[in-house]
């Protein structure tokens, strides 16, 4: 019995354009941001989803409504899919990261599993937290297909755990953009990557990581998994 599993980031937020660590802090869905939500609920339209997860933050909640736009679920929110808690780093610019806290900033550029901002939460607890998370939530549906909407670093986290390499891979899962879609599926416990980090159900102006200045951007990024056939999830 094989259970689906979609994971979906965000919509582009306020922190997003504003180049700030967004983490915990609870911003909502930019302009460009709905016009992504509308091309994510047209690529769900759809996908058979008899479940719907999310963050409880206003800018995943936004996303899951979307998501759920030709569905009618309850949406279901669980606090375990928040964003790391990025402590003394919230809120802050990324440009003013690299001087007020090199130490950390090193660590999130090229040693990301030991990263841990001051006052906040340590990868190694979001790659548990993550990974306890969608695992539960799975075996609650057996056989089932269902959608769980969460952050990047959160999300980041767990696609490390499914493509099953340890937590010091974390720099190689690559970045998502808003709105991305991942797919994981989980057979006799174990979980297995589909694909990870698509956005093909975006047009090219409304991705975000394309104009980001903090983020690296590829053109593989925004297709990351090239064995993938749009309209496969049906």
């Amino acid at each position: 019995m094989v259970t689906t599993v979609y994971l979906v980031r965000h919509a582009e937020a306020e922190g997003n354009i504003n180049e700030t660590f967004q983490g915990m802090i609870d911003t909502d869905v930019t302009e460009k941001g709905h016009r992504q939500l509308d091309c994510l609920a047209e690529r769900f339209r759809d996908i058979p989803i008899t479940a719907l997860y999310s963050s409880p933050l206003k800018r995943t909640r936004a996303t899951a409504d979307a998501v759920n736009r030709y569905h009618n679920l309850p949406i279901q929110l669980d606090a375990s899919l928040v964003e790391i808690n990025g402590g003394d780093w919230e809120g802050v610019a990324w440009a003013d990261l690299p001087t007020r806290f090199p130490d950390a900033y090193q660590d999130w550029q090229s040693n990301m599993s030991e990263f841990k901002a001051p006052n906040g939460e340590t990868m190694q607890e979001v790659f548990a937290r993550m990974q306890k998370a969608v695992c539960e939530i799975a075996a609650k549906h057996p056989g089932e297909t269902i959608a769980v909407v969460s952050h990047g670093c959160a999300l980041r986290n767990f696609l490390c755990f499914a493509a099953n390499d340890p937590i010091t891979k974390l720099c190689d899962v690559g970045w998502a953009d808003n709105t991305a879609v991942s797919c994981v599926t989980y057979e006799n416990g174990a979980v297995s990557l589909v694909f990870k980090n698509d956005a093909s159900h975006l047009p090219q102006e409304l991705s975000t990581l394309a104009v980001s200045k903090w983020c690296k951007y590829e053109e593989d990024d925004f297709r990351t998994d090239e064995s993938y056939v749009p309209g496969g999830e049906t």
